[in-house]
């Protein structure tokens, strides 16, 4: 509930109001409208307090950092969907070389190249 996790933090339950107009924290909340704070929401509270208490960061300041951490974190499940992608292929080509006539992107032809006709002496 706000006034405990206010306490917790030695913060006003409105800084806390403010942070989620802000749209910075987004508690859920029960039938009574009472918000409810997660784990995952008091880490981030922790992380916006760090930015505004340690680095003087300002609430707009805060908003573009929180942004750029959740694109970084989309991107990094992007490139681990990537690798993952790319390792399945690799294994699934290895095991298709086993077999030549299974998974060749062009069918190779073998070409025998006859050694040239010796040469005349005159």
């Amino acid at each position: 509930m706000i006034s405990v996790v206010a306490e917790m933090y030695g913060i006003h339950p409105q800084t806390l109001r403010l942070y989620e107009r802000e749209g910075l924290l987004k508690p859920s909340r029960t039938e009574g409208n009472t918000r409810l704070y997660t784990d995952e929401d008091l880490q981030r509270l922790e992380f916006i307090l760090s930015l505004a208490r340690d680095l003087g960061v300002n609430i707009s300041g805060i908003a573009i950092i929180l942004q750029m951490r959740e694109r970084m974190e989309e991107m990094q499940r992007q490139i681990q969907d990537f690798v993952k992608y790319i390792q399945e292929e690799v294994l699934s080509r290895a095991t298709a070389a086993a077999d030549p006539s299974r998974g060749a992107i062009v069918p190779l032809r073998r070409t025998i190249v006859a050694p040239p006709p010796p040469l005349k002496r005159k």
